[in-house]
């Protein structure tokens, strides 16, 4: 059985596919789509991996413990290069945890990584999209408390 993002099962009806899904994902976690995700797989976290690690040599070691289904090191969006840490999908929850049990603290190509269950992905809200007001900025001095704005203009100038 799969579960979609929003917890739908496909033997529910009112499944995620039709604009009035009851799971709120508005019809974005169709039969087909990529947010569907297998009930037992695990995500592993790896940590503190070397700038040279592949996502090969990342599988090999943890194929040692069962069926890896995906391996994804995280890179840099603009130079491409290694952020230093990346996940491991395994389908079996007990090969899964035998992995994270033995991996933890091991050595690979020089470093020891870290490696636990990876926790979901949180919401952030912070950078990007549109300001509202007028900025920010704060006083211009210990006795001016007008404060915000777009700073001081050379009008309506107070002197003290």
């Amino acid at each position: 059985m799969r579960f979609c993002i929003f917890g739908a099962t496909e033997q529910d009806t009112g499944l995620c596919g039709n604009n009035g899904c009851k799971w709120g994902c508005g019809g974005q976690a169709g039969r087909d789509s990529l947010v569907w995700k297998k009930e037992f797989e695990m995500n592993i976290y790896v940590g503190n991996l070397a700038m040279e690690v592949t996502e090969d040599q990342l599988r090999q070691a943890f194929e040692a413990f069962g069926q890896v289904e995906s391996v994804n090191i995280i890179k840099d969006k603009f130079s491409g290069e290694s952020r230093g840490f990346g996940f491991v999908a395994m389908p079996a929850q007990a090969e899964a945890q035998a992995a994270i049990e033995k991996m933890n603290g091991t050595d690979l190509s020089g470093r020891s990584i870290i490696v636990n269950e990876a926790r979901p992905r949180v919401e952030r809200h912070g950078g990007g999209g549109k300001r509202r007001g007028f900025g920010g900025g704060g006083g211009r001095g210990r006795r001016d408390r007008r404060g915000g704005g777009y700073g001081d203009r050379g009008h309506d100038r107070r002197r003290f």
